[in-house]
């Protein structure tokens, strides 16, 4: 009788996980209000997760790869602004970016915005 309700439950929670994992979009998909296009010729979306009341975005994700993504954070830093994440930031100015992937290794980035208005404005950071 036991093993016959572990299958069942077993059976269920997998049903469940397919079922979730059928219906999610990977990250890059519908959040990418951001992309730093670079001179690398890649390029990186970044998806706002936080935004402040001044409309600056406070924490967000980058993407580096369909399956990498780096939790960001915005650093003021009086003028521009900075985003860091596990060992990749970028420093800009609003919509001109450097992006590093490695310590002394920078690569130039225009950020442009993906939004449904085109008068939408194309900064991470107001104050900048």
């Amino acid at each position: 009788m036991s093993i016959h309700r572990l299958f069942i439950a077993t059976s269920a929670l997998f049903a469940l996980g397919f079922s979730i994992a059928c219906t999610t979009s990977p990250a890059q998909a519908g959040c990418a209000d951001f992309v730093l296009s670079c001179d690398n010729g890649r390029d990186y979306p970044f998806c706002p997760r936080a935004i402040s009341s001044d409309g600056d975005v406070v924490t967000g994700t980058l993407t580096l790869a369909p399956r990498n993504n780096v939790r960001m954070r915005l650093i003021p830093m009086g003028i521009g602004y900075r985003y860091a994440g596990h060992g990749v930031w970028f420093d800009g100015l609003q919509n001109e970016a450097q992006l590093f992937l490695r310590k002394d290794a920078a690569i130039a980035c225009t950020v442009n915005r993906r939004a449904v208005d085109p008068a939408a404005p194309a900064v991470l950071y107001t104050k900048g």
